[in-house]
This record gives C-alpha cells, sequence and structure tokens, in this order.
C-alpha cells in the first residue's frame, strides 16, 4: 500500500526541508496552499500575507473549513496510483479529520516545530529565486509571520492537526539533526 505523508507547522519550521527529503526517496509532491498561491498570481497579486490570507479564508468561505484537503483529494488520489505522496502544509483540524477519514492508516502527518523567533528569523532570510515560480521560499516579515500565525491559530484551527500528529520533529538545531530525527521516523514508518 502506497503512503500518504502530510506535513503539518507553522511557516518557517522546516516542512520543505522535509518535503525535499522525500522527493528525493520518490515521493510525489504537492503543496496543500498552492492553490492560494496560484490564485494570487491570477489576479496579479504581489505574494504577501495580506493579499493570501483574504483568498484563504474566500476559499474556506465557500468550500468550508476542509477546503484544502477536499480540493487536494483528486491529486492525492492519482498521486497514490503512482506511488507515495507527500502533501506540504496541512492547514486545519477539519482538513485533518477529513483526510484521515479517507486514507485511514495510509496517511501519516509529521508535525515538524520550531519556535516563533527562530522561524521569523529564517522567514526574513529566505531569498526568493527566479526558478521559484511557485513562490515556495518567499521571504516573510516577523510582522507578517506573527499576523499568519495568529490567523491560523485562531481562524484556520491549525493547533489540532499539530497535536495529533503521528510524529513531531523538533527543529531548532541544524538541517542535518532535522534530517537526522525524518530517518528515525521514515524507519519507524517502514516496519508499519
Amino acid at each position: 500500500m502506497n503512503k500518504f505523508i502530510a506535513l503539518v507547522g507553522m511557516c518557517g519550521s522546516g516542512k520543505s526541508v522535509i518535503a525535499d527529503e522525500l522527493v528525493k526517496q520518490g515521493y510525489n509532491f504537492f503543496r496543500f496552499g498552492q492553490i492560494t498561491l496560484d490564485i494570487v498570481k491570477e489576479r496579479g497579486l504581489e505574494p504577501l500575507e495580506e493579499n493570501e490570507r483574504p483568498i484563504r479564508e474566500e476559499m474556506r468561505a465557500k468550500h468550508g473549513m476542509g477546503a484544502y484537503a477536499t480540493l487536494n483529494i483528486p491529486k492525492v488520489d492519482k498521486f497514490l496510483e503512482e506511488g507515495n505522496v507527500v502533501g506540504d502544509g496541512l492547514y486545519s483540524w477539519s482538513e485533518y479529520k477529513i483526510l484521515r477519514e479517507k486514507y485511514g492508516d495510509q496517511l501519516t502527518v509529521i508535525a515538524v516545530y520550531a519556535p516563533p523567533h527562530l522561524r521569523y528569523k529564517r522567514l526574513a532570510a529566505r531569498v526568493l529565486e527566479a526558478e521559484d515560480t511557485d513562490l515556495r521560499n518567499r521571504p516573510i516579515s516577523e510582522e507578517s509571520a506573527n499576523k499568519r500565525d495568529s490567523a491560523e491559530i485562531e481562524n484556520l484551527e491549525k493547533g489540532g492537526p499539530i497535536a495529533m500528529a503521528d510524529y513531531t520533529l523538533v527543529n531548532t538545531k541544524t538541517i542535518p539533526d532535522l534530517l537526522d530525527q525524518f530517518s528515525k521516523v521514515m524507519n519507524e514508518i517502514g516496519g508499519k
């Protein structure tokens, strides 16, 4: 049975580092929130938190709090037919419940945690490269990141999936340290 790993964590926690590692291991990749960034680009807006947040909230008003899970299910199903899949950026408790109900034991949720001060420093230091057309590594100011944290926790129920994750990686040291923790988790997952 092919595996579906969903990554959850606050912005700048290190989810993309783990996603990139899974891609190297042959996993198909998608970002839950790419829908938002695609709409930002379609509307000719700058990829800034003040433009992204209303779109996220609009999508949930239109499709429910589980919007990003529901809208990505066809992609997940297609990828699972081909092999393993990693989804970067699970957001809400509703999304978690939808995915857990649909995929059951096929789904493993991994939370990536880093404290706010460290995440804000990392986010501000990001440099958007021309080839990053999906805007994965766009810089985010501390003020914007703080506002996004509040909105995700208060409005988008993000704490639930983090609390209920099957595994939690603590990203307070180096990338090699994070990848070492991740390797141990993957050894355990492989045994299931």
